[in-house]
């Protein structure tokens, strides 16, 4: 075999693996539910409209940068809290913090708020953290 069949051969390998792959994605199991969607195209028009506060917003400043992180901090810390409450978005400006994002029951919604008041600079709280809906 010369290196042009060697290289041919690859080829068709490569492209067989692939293609399998792919397939392999495509095909669901029919005892398996059909998965969520996860499109946030709405959520995400929303927020391209400038109305409303995103981490782009986050306030450059150190006093800023600390309440964000003190304040995320404090959500890691509380072992009670769930993953998606871990990770909401905390953005400050100007001592003004906002809270984003799906959490799993009022009581983290309120927990998580309580925690950013506590943190000295803070000015006010926006709390526009949304409930999910059960699983």
């Amino acid at each position: 075999m010369n290196r042009g069949d060697v290289r041919v051969l690859l080829l068709v390998f490569v492209a067989a693996f692939f293609s399998a792959c792919s397939s392999a994605e495509k095909k669901q199991p029919e005892n398996t539910p059909a998965l969520a969607s996860a499109d946030n195209t709405a959520r995400n028009e929303r927020d391209s409209t400038g109305a409303t506060t995103t981490p782009v917003d986050q306030g450059q400043n150190e006093t800023d940068l600390t309440i964000t992180a003190k304040i995320r901090q404090a959500v890691l810390d509380d072992k009670a809290l769930s993953v998606n409450a871990e990770n909401v978005k905390i953005i400050t400006n100007s001592g003004i913090v906002t809270l984003r994002g799906p959490v799993r029951s009022e009581q983290e919604k309120s927990a998580i708020e309580a925690k950013a008041k506590q943190v000295a600079g803070v000015t006010r709280v926006d709390n526009q953290l949304e409930i999910a809906p059960a699983k």
